[in-house]
């Protein structure tokens, strides 16, 4: 693919994952900047550790949330999967919410990625409530560990011409507390 000056452009495939500490606007304002800022700087040491042992990258930090790429979509999902389950060990009073996706996207000046798998990964993460992982159904792989699949169905998704088939990631062995 070519831009409009004539620099050619190749997609590669990557792993998204948006996350998002659900409730932080309302904690912030209940709790005061002092709690929230404990909260948050507990959440970015957690992801930061976990990312960084699974060879997943931050791409970048939004607020109390962030946008993770992996080029392995099971190892993306392993990190997720202990994100959230390292904040519900610590006893956070937030609870994580997260949309990963898959697919062919450019990288663009090295740094940037422009895609159907960045917007999907982000819509889901939106539509997430608090303690869900989602996940198009496309995604789910035999070679998926540590975790399970629930289906969720086909979700009408903002920027998506079709309704998209969603599945729930949870910890290996189920359920997990809501």
């Amino acid at each position: 693919m070519r831009n409009a000056s004539g620099d050619e452009y190749q997609r590669v495939d990557r792993t998204f994952a948006f996350i998002d500490l659900s409730g932080f606007t309302s904690f912030i304002d209940s709790e005061g900047d002092g709690a929230a800022l404990d909260v948050l700087h507990a959440f970015k040491s957690s992801v930061r550790q976990i990312a960084a042992k699974k060879g997943v990258r931050i791409a970048k930090w939004l607020g109390d949330g962030a946008m993770l790429v992996g080029t392995e979509p099971e190892r993306t999902i392993e990190v997720i999967i202990e994100i959230e389950g390292v904040i519900d060990m610590s006893g956070s009073p937030l609870k994580l919410r997260a949309g990963i996706a898959k697919g062919p996207v450019l990288l663009v000046e090295g740094e940037d990625h422009i895609g159907d798998a960045v917007n999907l990964a982000s819509r889901l993460c939106d539509i997430a409530e608090s303690h869900q992982v989602l996940a198009p159904a496309s995604l789910v792989s035999s070679l998926l560990v540590n975790s399970e699949v629930e289906p969720v169905g086909d979700l009408e998704i903002s920027g998506f011409s079709e309704p998209v088939p969603v599945v729930r990631l949870l910890p290996e062995g189920g359920l997990v507390d809501s």
